[in-house]
């Protein structure tokens, strides 16, 4: 076989093998088994996340009668619903519409009374999707502050916590605000730990954190403390009843089936792994290089959420500096390929699932006029994949259960 066909055919196997992933989280898969009876009395639906769309439609698919409700979905994530409202709105930073769709999605749940029930459907995304600043904080200062966290390399769990403690609706205060009646949430995790208090923000559960640890991550970072907008949040909710319904775990056991079946032996780095791209990414290039060295014909597969402390102009996003970081430490090794993407379809902020790596990334990279180092040290890696053709667009997704990483090993 020649290298061009080897490598195409080990490039179809790793999106396959990503897609097939993506197919065991979404919604219509993993909702409808979860789904509470249809209640008598009259339910409220609020959907957010990048999820939410779809998760909507399996509850109309699985309901029958009318439906009251909102749902919130990223700006091109809406789909067709025929019984609830639908806005879109803006991610990772908040718009109008985000803080539009949390007030009204407030307002149903304090409506609901002690015999009608609010059921909420949560994805990944949620957290700027609703986005209701606290007490005297402005719109534009809460896009400030996000853009500053996305860029300060602080993890999901910080910037939620922040989040939290800044806001009108997470951190508990949307299942408060809807007592005395029962609220149902079914989430779909993307975060490291499936902590429900970290999913969107935690708008329906009691929150462990304080406003003291919300701060202290603002000063870790050295991000300027916006000085109002601050509250506790709720520490105990009553009524209120929490599932998650996918995660990182089943994306990564459905891809390593799939990898299974195509004769390799999956490698499961773990489905939680954190920490800055590059160096998540030149460590697994190490590994690599110690399978090929034994001759082991195995996948190396992880979930979890990387992060990148920005410091150069370019573009791209974690997963495609991880690919690069991947690429750079394998040097050419031959018979070593490998793809990293989100499940949302969006790595980052840019509308890119992700990227791959081959033998012959950097040679066609060099050919192409870059640098790869010096690439990388400018956060560039979407420029360089784009080039030379390595980029996966897949649009949305409609689910969300963070990073799929996987490095195929052919001694």
């Amino acid at each position: 076989m020649s290298m061009i066909s080897t490598m195409s055919a080990q490039r179809a196997l790793l999106e396959r093998a990503y897609r097939e992933a993506v197919a065991a989280a979404h919604p219509s898969r993993v909702v409808p088994a979860h789904l509470p009876p249809r209640p008598k009395g009259r339910s409220i639906v609020l959907a957010v996340g990048k999820a939410s769309a779809a998760m909507a439609q399996a509850l109309e698919a699985a309901w029958d009668g009318p439906l009251e409700g909102l749902v919130t979905a990223r700006h091109g994530y809406g789909l067709k619903l025929s019984r609830l409202s639908l806005i879109e709105a803006a991610h990772p930073v908040p718009d109008q519409a985000s803080e539009a769709a949390a007030h009204r999605s407030l307002a149903l749940a304090s409506s609901a009374s002690a015999e009608d029930s609010v059921l909420v459907l949560m994805s990944g995304g949620a957290s700027a999707l609703w986005a209701l600043p606290g007490e005297g904080l402005t719109l534009a200062a809460k896009q400030t502050l996000v853009r500053a966290l996305l860029r300060s390399g602080a993890d999901i769990t910080e910037m939620n916590c922040v989040r939290r403690h800044l806001s009108a609706i997470k951190g508990g205060r949307l299942a408060a605000a809807a007592y005395p009646a029962p609220i149902t949430t079914l989430a779909i995790s993307d975060v490291v730990g499936d902590r429900p208090e970290a999913i969107g923000s935690g708008p329906t559960v009691a929150d462990p954190t304080t406003l003291t640890q919300a701060r202290a991550v603002l000063a870790r970072y050295k991000i300027e403390d916006p000085g109002i907008g601050w509250s506790e949040t709720p520490k105990q909710l009553d009524r209120a009843s929490f599932t998650i319904v996918a995660r990182a775990a089943d994306a990564l056991d459905r891809a390593a089936a799939t990898l299974r079946d195509a004769g390799y032996t999956p490698v499961l780095l773990g489905d939680a792994i954190t920490g800055e791209a590059r160096e998540v990414g030149a460590a697994h290039a190490a590994l690599a290089r110690m399978h090929h060295a034994r001759g082991e014909r195995v996948a190396l597969l992880s979930g979890g959420e990387l992060t990148v402390t920005v410091t150069g102009e370019g573009r791209g996003g974690p997963n495609q500096e991880y690919a690069l970081a991947l690429a750079t430490g394998l040097s050419g090794l031959e018979g070593v390929h490998g793809f990293a993407g989100d499940t949302d379809g969006a790595d980052g902020s840019h509308d890119v699932a992700g990227a791959f790596v081959a033998p012959d990334t950097l040679q066609r990279a060099q050919q192409a006029g870059f640098d790869p180092a010096a690439t990388l040290a400018n956060n560039d890696a979407g420029s360089l994949f784009d080039a030379i053709g390595d980029l996966l667009v897949t649009g949305p997704t409609q689910t969300n259960v963070n990073d799929v990483r996987i490095v195929l090993i052919d001694p």
